[in-house]
């Protein structure tokens, strides 16, 4: 049974029926059946949808982002900025999605020669909750305006941003059927992605959630993107600006009480800045407040879910007997709610699980290397390849992580994130595919040939 639980104070807000087999068969027919007008409808109409969308999420931001914050426990202000992006994300697809998708007239062997970008049908998103929104509205924006429609099989403990997504696109007249929340265990997903009338699926979660949808998605010859884990590097140069390589790798690994697969979670840093960048960053870290994440004085609430809690000390744990270095945090504070310390880890050795394993909470780890080489090579040595920051300000370095840094995407003298205007995606285990921008659209289309004489 999905269930809310508030992570700030441990206590049940609400549990929700989990849909059942009939509703997941007239969610289908209805997907089917929305899809059929959807696909023909004017570009216009559909960014006028769009448009609705983002001013009922600007109208009911503050609503919306207590929901967000009451069930998954980020702090209020991060929630109501996580709406924020939703709505601009709306407003860029609403005003560029006619142009990302007209006809693209090439060079062939007919009187007229172009490719058409034509919608596929109805896409499946498997979603998590770490941004119970922006997750979901970066597929929901571009998939309604290319035409396509939407099924959203959310984490079960955010059912309320779940159902309130479906709402806002019903108030935005969205027709019945063009985007659908249902309520369903892990278990439902391959049941759905098995049905013909579904064509291609997008999941952001963890490596075995990706796999599982790849897997089933493969046997039905379905297309699928995924954004999966991340362990981010953040490379410190000596020619950076350290005071504010300091602020912003802070607020890098730590924003959403560090459960991002984009955060910055391994902090590779030059040896001639090491010592002065850790000291200054451990500072700012000990100063951060835990507390009430509705609070305007918070620095930090709690993380989403006990089992995060559990699994984060046991990494650290298990990192430290292997002989890594606890600098400062650790350990749960005592009392209600799901809190965990900000940490940071140095001298963590190749032996210790923070070395290979994806650390989805409020711990950063730390590496002293020698030479721009050493910086490249330990960015590189892991499975995972999000993203990364890079903090230098000599023009040959910029040049050599941008060619060599195997991740997709590196942000130099800024942090890693996520925008509608730019391709957002991985390489390795971090997934295939890219969402946002023009290869976001283009992600669940027909690329048609079309030759005329």
């Amino acid at each position: 049974m999905p269930t809310s639980i508030n992570p700030a104070t441990g206590d049940v807000i609400e549990e929700f029926a989990e849909h059942t087999d009939q509703d997941i068969d007239r969610a289908l027919a209805n997907a089917d059946s929305a899809f059929r007008d959807w696909r023909n409808t004017a570009y216009s109409r559909r960014a006028e949808v769009l448009l609705r969308a983002a001013d009922e999420l600007e109208r009911r931001k503050d609503e919306l982002a207590r929901i967000a914050t009451r069930e998954m426990g980020k702090r209020l202000k991060e929630s109501v900025a996580e709406v924020e992006k939703c709505a601009t994300a709306c407003r860029y697809y609403a005003e560029e999605g006619e142009k990302l998708l007209a006809d693209d007239h090439r060079a062939g062997p007919a009187t007229k020669n172009f490719v058409a970008y034509l919608p596929i049908g109805p896409v499946l998103a498997v979603m998590p909750w770490n941004f119970p929104y922006w997750q979901c509205f970066r597929f929901a924006a571009p998939a309604i305006m290319a035409g396509n429609v939407g099924i959203l099989k959310h984490a079960s403990n955010v059912s309320q941003c779940a159902l309130e997504i479906e709402k806002i696109f019903l108030d935005a007249d969205a027709p019945e059927g063009v985007f659908q929340t249902l309520l369903i265990s892990s278990g439902k997903v391959e049941r759905i992605l098995k049905d013909e009338r579904v064509r291609a699926a997008t999941l952001t979660g963890s490596e075995g959630a990706g796999s599982a949808v790849a897997a089933t998605a493969g046997s039905q010859i379905k297309t699928t993107v995924l954004e999966l884990g991340g362990s981010d590097p953040f490379i410190v140069m000596p020619s950076a600006d350290i005071g504010k390589a300091v602020d912003v790798g802070v607020t890098a690994r730590m924003q959403n009480s560090g459960q991002s697969c984009i955060a910055a979670k391994r902090f590779i840093v030059h040896e001639d800045v090491y010592d002065d960048y850790l000291g200054r960053y451990q500072d700012k870290v000990e100063a951060i407040k835990l507390g009430d994440p509705m609070a305007d004085d918070t620095g930090m609430g709690p993380l989403a879910m006990k089992a995060g809690v559990d699994d984060i000390a046991d990494q650290i744990a298990r990192s430290t007997k292997a002989g890594a270095k606890l600098v400062t945090g650790g350990s749960a504070p005592e009392g209600p709610g799901y809190f965990f310390q900000p940490s940071i880890l140095a001298d963590v050795p190749e032996a210790a699980p923070a070395y290979r394993e994806e650390l989805f909470g409020p711990c950063a780890i730390f590496f002293k290397v020698r030479t721009i080489d050493d910086a490249i090579a330990l960015a590189n040595d892991s499975e995972f390849g999000l993203g990364g920051s890079v903090w230098t300000n000599e023009a040959k370095e910029q040049e050599r992580f941008v060619r060599d840094l195997d991740q997709g995407g590196t942000h130099i003298n800024r942090m890693t994130a996520s925008d509608s205007r730019l391709p957002f995606g991985g390489v390795k285990k971090s997934g295939y595919g890219r969402e946002l921008s023009h290869e976001g659209i283009h992600a669940f289309m027909n690329a048609k040939t079309v030759t005329v004489d």
